[in-house]
């Protein structure tokens, strides 16, 4: 058994861990004149093979069977004084934050029910539509593909329609369907293919479909930290492009960039419609990733995930000095988050996919790319000789790119300039193999 008298200092997190975490706790340390320990629970089920060298600066490894509640009690039990904090960085594996939750009974985190409202859309749809209905578009749930389904759906939700599984995330499978035929197409390649891209994605829920109502407007988000009282602090606003913005038929996040420029009056009113959002899913002690579509002077809620968004601990530490990370931590701590009060720079992500699926026969431009003023960091994912294929078909992005400046102006000039300089070429998939 432990003693009542440790030192609470270990900071849990479930089923991965960013390196960039790791430091921006390192940095706390520093900072505060505090010391912590940093452990990670990973599921053994998954049979990553990873080893603590795997995680520099990370003091605790745990390798636990996740779907046995007795084995996650026995693994935690030699901890359960010191643990001051536990979180989960990746929406995917969210199951396994939910199952160890009930075994942390005194720490701060949300509840597990909260936690199946936000990764399932369909919970979350039927949360909002009770608590506001002004802030939620029509939605049905998606059984099969047949005459009389689609018949059904057709009249209830209209369209054009959103057709999209309940628990993916970067838009994954996310289709827009204009009328029947297409319709009749998209369902009966999602429900083909949906259970392999659950899989490939570490998703143990059930694949579920959802259709939805499609509304022409402009797309932004906002992270936020939720206290365990449900007060919600607001990181500044996130525009964002998607694919289909820039003529892709897809719903990928092309462009992010932050800080947004709204009024404080419209600021104001976002951050009215997300906290009804956060308050709809009943979540408190934990950071949310809300994305939100402007509809003239009305806002809605498209989805909220318990999760720090996608680029954010980037995106926020370049533009107004914001620890991201260490801030997802302070609030399951039930400490208030640190969010200075001027942001010195614009910020931008880009997530580069090709219009055509196929194999990439060209990547060019990247080098002038890196000489750009703007230029931060570039993670690239497939190369020349791989096949690319779109986010809705389960694809992941060619590179993204990082960019930051304190001249907004300079930033999208940049930003331009990517556009023009970046050359990639595809050659066209046959039947879904290479010719």
């Amino acid at each position: 058994m432990c003693s009542s008298m440790a030192t609470k200092n270990i900071i849990a997190f479930v089923s991965g861990i960013p390196a960039e975490t790791i430091k921006s706790i390192r940095a706390y340390e520093k900072t505060v004149g505090e010391t912590y320990r940093i452990m990670l629970i990973e599921n053994s089920q998954r049979n990553r093979g990873r080893t603590q060298r795997d995680y520099p600066g990370l003091d605790i490894l745990l390798e636990v069977d996740l779907t046995n509640s007795d084995a996650i009690a026995r693994a935690l039990m030699p901890y359960q004084n010191e643990l001051v904090a536990i979180t989960s960085r990746n929406e995917s594996f969210m199951a396994d934050f939910i199952a160890v939750i009930p075994n942390v009974p005194y720490l701060k985190t949300p509840s597990t029910e909260s936690l199946v409202w936000a990764v399932d859309k369909l919970h979350m749809r039927r949360r909002f539509k009770i608590y506001d209905k002004k802030i939620t578009p029509k939605y049905t749930r998606v059984k099969e593909n047949t005459d009389a389904e689609r018949e059904r759906i057709i009249k209830k939700i209209g369209f054009p329609m959103i057709v999209k599984p309940a628990n993916l995330a970067q838009s994954m499978l996310v289709t827009i369907c204009y009328h029947e035929e297409e319709l009749a197409k998209t369902l009966k390649f999602t429900f083909a293919n949906i259970e392999r891209v659950y899989a490939e994605n570490g998703r143990v829920e059930k694949p579920r479909v959802i259709a939805e109502e499609y509304m022409e407007g402009i797309m932004y988000s906002v992270d936020a930290y939720v206290s365990a009282r449900g007060k919600v602090y607001f990181c500044p606003l996130v525009r964002i492009k998607t694919g289909k913005d820039i003529g892709h038929q897809d719903f990928y996040g092309y462009l992010q960039m932050t800080p947004a420029k709204l009024t404080p009056e419209t600021i104001r009113r976002v951050e009215e419609v997300a906290a009804k959002g956060v308050h709809a899913l009943g979540l408190r002690s934990t950071t949310v990733h809300v994305e939100l579509l402007r509809i003239d002077e009305e806002w809605k809620v498209i989805e909220i995930g318990a999760r720090i968004g996608g680029f954010r601990h980037r995106l926020h530490a370049l533009s107004c000095d914001i620890n991201h990370s260490m801030n997802d931590v302070l609030i399951r701590m039930g400490k208030k988050p640190v969010i200075p009060k001027r942001c010195t720079k614009s910020a931008a992500a880009m997530k580069w996919f090709p219009k055509e699926e196929g194999v990439i026969t060209k990547i060019a431009g990247i080098k002038k790319v890196k000489e750009l003023e703007s230029f931060v960091s570039m993670t690239t994912h497939l190369k020349r000789g791989d096949v690319a294929r779109f986010a809705k078909n389960g694809g992941l992005s060619v590179f993204n790119l990082i960019l930051a400046n304190k001249d907004r102006s300079k930033l999208l000039a940049d930003i331009r300039r990517v556009e023009e300089l970046v050359v990639l070429t595809t050659e066209p998939l046959k039947n879904g193999k290479i010719k």
